[in-house]
């Protein structure tokens, strides 16, 4: 199991789930939505993202793959968790 979480500077929800992800036993990354790298990166998910009702992609996004393919996306803290949670 990998991970890309993607991420925007002095974001409150964003530092709660990289809190999480740091007592988790999963191997990822994070991507800075400020860089040109990430950007491009998060463009190759942009079919199983989840967007708000203006169409906006919410972040934090993090974005679960096993053997290279998408096994899910959430958005904070609390689905990290329960999502965790239903692994055990």
């Amino acid at each position: 199991m990998e991970y890309f979480l993607f991420t925007y500077p002095n974001c409150t929800k964003c530092e709660e789930i990289k809190n999480y992800l740091g007592g988790a036993d999963i191997e990822g990354q994070e991507c800075n939505l400020v860089l040109k790298e990430s950007k491009l990166k998060i463009r190759e998910f942009l079919g199983c993202l989840k967007r708000d009702d203006k169409g906006a992609i919410i972040i934090p996004t993090l974005v679960l793959q096993e053997n290279g393919e998408v096994v899910n996306v959430l958005n904070n803290s609390k689905e990290l968790e329960d999502w965790l949670r239903s692994k055990a």
